[in-house]
């Protein structure tokens, strides 16, 4: 598909640069390490963040890339629009597409392979397998996400939002959870929204986790709390996903 077909697309599904941007829903324009992120379109429509991890090499969300679904991965070089298919996508073996509603275990993570080196202006990340943090711990969620549930031409421009992590079901092993430490759970605060999946969650300068799911008060489905899958605890296989393409990731084990 011809790339003008393909922004056209996700001009209309999104209405990118259509409207100023304020936050990540409840958050900021800006974030740490803007560089080393870019963004995942589906031929769904579906909009997503991708961490990069070498020149080569973006981590995701699978369910951005579930499905055999055309992707493009997207970014702008000034005002023109850049839209790359990828050469390969490696989903986790444990991704269940069905695991809300089977109430199952899932690793929402997916590897995507470029056939050619990202441009310089990429960095890659430094992905952190240190000691989660535990309840009450500030965490930085990022993404290219709506800054308003339900208004798509809001998605398209970096945003973050400074959370707290909670423990709802005690410590962790797969799932970190989040929320805005000001909305109390009783009204809309800030935290990810559609769009956002995919991107990193810092804890301080390292990604912790990747966004995945998001929920709201009042049967909204964004602004309550926020679910990352923890990376760490996963290394194994990104490590050895990426070793198979001839690529590394950048690792750090503290904070």
């Amino acid at each position: 598909m011809r790339i003008a077909n393909w922004f056209l697309g996700f001009g209309l599904a999104c209405g990118a640069g259509l409207a100023p941007a304020q936050a990540v829903v409840g958050g900021q324009e800006g974030g740490p390490a803007e560089a080393a992120t870019l963004m995942v379109l589906n031929a769904r429509g579906g909009v997503c963040t991708g961490i990069v991890l070498s020149a080569r090499a973006i981590l995701t969300a699978a369910h951005c890339a579930a499905g055999g679904t055309e992707l493009r991965i997207h970014w702008r070089a000034g005002s023109e629009p850049v839209l790359i298919a990828p050469a390969a996508v490696g989903l986790h073996p444990e991704f269940n597409a069905k695991a809300v509603s089977n109430r199952r275990r899932s690793i929402d993570l997916a590897l995507i392979r470029m056939a050619e080196p990202l441009p310089a202006r990429f960095v890659a990340a430094t992905l952190d397998d240190g000691a989660q943090p535990r309840a009450g711990a500030p965490v930085t969620l990022t993404g290219y996400g709506v800054s308003q549930e339900g208004e798509a031409r809001t998605t398209g421009t970096y945003r973050s939002a400074a959370l707290s992590v909670i423990e709802p079901y005690g410590p962790g092993h797969v799932l970190l959870w989040a929320a805005d430490p000001a909305g109390a759970g009783k009204r809309p605060g800030a935290g990810a929204c559609q769009g956002d999946s995919g991107g990193p969650i810092f804890s301080g300068a390292g990604v912790v986790a990747v966004s995945s799911w998001s929920t709201g008060p009042a049967k909204r489905n964004c602004g309550l709390l926020s679910q990352g899958i923890l990376i760490g605890p996963q290394r194994g296989w990104i490590d050895a996903t990426l070793a198979q393409w001839g690529e590394t990731a950048r690792w750090t084990s503290g904070r």
